[in-house]
């Protein structure tokens, strides 16, 4: 399998980027009170970290001594105060954090996938899938640690490290001096650290999403999988990238077992040097032992956030990671399909036309990327022009690669060609909203997508019909002879990619759908290619009441099926060699005539007999 798919995509940046955070700040900004609340209930919390000590000191140091219960009752009593105090201080900032967190995901999340439904065609033509689900699931997830425990979280440590410190100070700078001599040692452990957990987490998530694409894809083409006996090296193949996996982690594992225990001895130190320091000055009756006891508590407090700053870094140096890879997304051009704007009054009358012109004129096109000069442009199409008006049908002709379904691809506005311009009704498509455009075009594929879903839902769709609308639609194709033999009916569950049903059955259900919103073009691609004869007649008997007054544009492999088209298109490596009716292109002998002989059966035989087949089919 190959890496470089997965692998640039985790490369690590910047620990802190500001243009970033600014961004980031935008999705915090409405959510502003639970910050701020957070915040408050996390210097609360650090303040009670200084509680516990400094009773201790007045209950050592004064109290025994004075052999005053009342004191060191009270002192029990405001310790036990300061544990609940702070029980709800803890509570209530995870809490807070986390609904920042999930909401903050949540509207991000949204902004994704709402950006992806603008993104062109061609986005996605060179963009993995996995690598999109990546970016709305496990790169959105990031940031959510980001806001549990990360910023708000490591500002309350650094607030609890200073107030630490300052009281250490205020109280004894001598003995804090002492304490504090380990600090360098820390640091630089924590410095080896979150460079080899940045590696390492690194390393994770690559091998991480080489699993995740190679299960996808196993999984998808599990009956070739099968069919060709590749289980045993497919097997090997996973096991190679789970041990890999397994690798990585448990390297992971190696430096966080070494890292904690480094940081407890370190503290121990310091706590020996506390200890050394002291000694001799409470010997001479310089200090007291409560004061010493008040210290040996601070240290441990003052080491145990400084330790997990070093896992907040490795954090936000993820999440910034992960911000940058989704902004990138977020800045992707949705190009010129102006899907959500407001159409002009002129154009917005389109969208409730029932009689639609589509003409094509002089349109050159190809796929190469935006900016590539046009003397590299590999051209797919080469000056097509034609016209399709209502109530007549436009057959599209050829053989594999000669533009057809580019055409298609073209009139539906998935991109928009180099030369030339496309017009419905005189307006340049260029100038139609998407939604408005494709509002009027009912559209069955050869290759059926159906949603996960019920059979009602995927005729439906987006369109606001009634259920008795949905039955008459699929009637009116025969879908419904089908539909009716499902358990639940038109509430029958589809599987992914509606799995469930058989080739046939997906096919007229593209069909009950393309029609059921009522469209004033028709577009078939090959559209009776997986039926039955039976039910093909019933299609065929059904679109000739469809096709009276609409437009129709039809993809033909199967050229006896356009054989009463009004008119033919031959396409040849891009460009229109032929046009006419079918008798007229097969007295040409043209490469039309070769087309059909093939089919026919060929030679000088088939073609007599194909003249001799009725102008029947799916659009006669």
């Amino acid at each position: 399998m190959p890496d470089a798919a997965y692998h640039d995509e985790d490369v690590i940046g910047k620990v802190y980027d500001a243009r970033l955070a600014r961004r980031l700040l935008r999705y915090v900004r409405p959510y502003g009170w639970l910050v701020v609340v957070s915040l408050v209930l996390l210097v609360v919390d650090g303040l009670l970290q200084l509680v516990g000590p400094y009773l201790t000191q007045r209950v050592i140091d004064v109290a025994l001594p004075a052999h005053d219960t009342a004191m060191a009752t009270r002192a029990a009593l405001l310790f036990t105060g300061s544990l609940a105090v702070g029980f709800f201080a803890q509570f209530g900032e995870t809490m807070l954090t986390t609904l920042l967190g999930q909401r903050v995901m949540r509207d991000l999340r949204d902004d994704v996938f709402a950006h992806l439904q603008r993104l062109p065609i061609r986005f996605f033509d060179r963009t993995p899938v996995g690598r999109l689900v990546t970016r709305t699931t496990a790169d959105v997830e990031s940031l959510n640690e980001l806001f549990t425990a990360g910023v708000v979280a490591g500002l309350g440590d650094l607030f609890t490290l200073a107030a630490i410190g300052i009281m250490m100070l205020v109280t004894d700078w001598r003995l804090a001096l002492a304490a504090f001599g380990v600090i360098p040692f820390i640091y630089l452990s924590s410095h080896l650290f979150r460079r080899a957990v940045r590696t390492s987490y690194r390393d994770i998530r690559t091998r991480l999403a080489r699993i995740n694409a190679f299960l996808q894809e196993r999984i998808t083409g599990m009956r070739v999988l099968q069919l060709f006996g590749m289980q045993r090296r497919e097997g090997d193949a996973f096991d190679h990238l789970n041990e890999r996996y397994l690798d990585a982690n448990l390297r992971s594992i190696v430096y966080y077992a070494v890292y904690f225990p480094t940081i407890e001895v370190l503290t121990s130190v310091a706590l020996a040097s506390l200890i050394v320091a002291s000694a001799h000055r409470v010997a001479a009756g310089t200090l007291l032992v409560g004061t010493v006891a008040m210290f040996l508590q601070l240290v441990r407090r003052f080491f145990q956030p400084l330790q997990d700053l070093s896992d907040k870094f490795n954090t936000l140096q993820q999440a910034m990671a992960a911000s940058e890879r989704i902004f990138n997304l977020l800045d992707e051009p949705v190009g010129h399909d102006r899907g959500d704007d407001a159409p002009a009054p002129g154009i917005a009358a389109l969208a409730h036309a029932r009689t639609v012109t589509i003409a094509f004129e002089d349109v050159w096109f190809a796929y190469d990327p935006p900016g590539t000069p046009e003397s590299e442009l590999r051209w797919v199409l080469k000056g097509v022009s034609f016209e399709a008006r209502p109530g007549r049908t436009v057959a599209l002709v050829g053989h594999t690669g000669a533009g057809k379904t580019t055409i298609v691809n073209l009139l539906l506005r998935f991109y928009d060609p180099q030369r030339g311009r496309i017009t419905v009704n005189g307006v340049d498509t260029r100038e139609i909203p998407g939604r408005v455009l494709r509002a009027l075009i009912g559209y069955v594929q050869q290759d059926i997508f159906l949603f996960a879903g019920d059979v009602a839902g995927n005729i439906r769709l987006s369109a606001p019909l009634s259920d008795g609308e949905v039955q008459r639609a699929a009637a009116r194709v025969g879908a419904d002879r089908i539909i009716r033999r499902f358990p639940d009916g038109y509430a029958h569950p589809l599987g992914e990619r509606g799995a469930s049903v058989s080739v046939g059955e997906r096919q007229l259900l593209s069909f009950a759908r393309a029609i059921a919103a009522d469209p004033a073009v028709l577009v078939l691609d090959e559209a009776t290619s997986a039926v039955d004869s039976e039910i093909e007649a019933d299609i065929q008997a059904a679109l000739a009441e469809l096709m009276a007054g609409r437009t129709t544009i039809a993809i033909a492999h199967r050229l006896s099926t356009i054989v009463g088209a009004d008119e033919i298109l031959v396409l040849h490596h891009g460009q229109v060699v032929e046009r006419g009716r079918h008798r007229d292109l097969l007295a040409r002998r043209g490469l039309y005539d070769r087309l059909y002989r093939l089919q026919a059966g060929g030679g000088d035989a088939g073609h007599g007999a194909s003249e001799r087949l009725p102008a029947s089919g799916v659009l006669g």
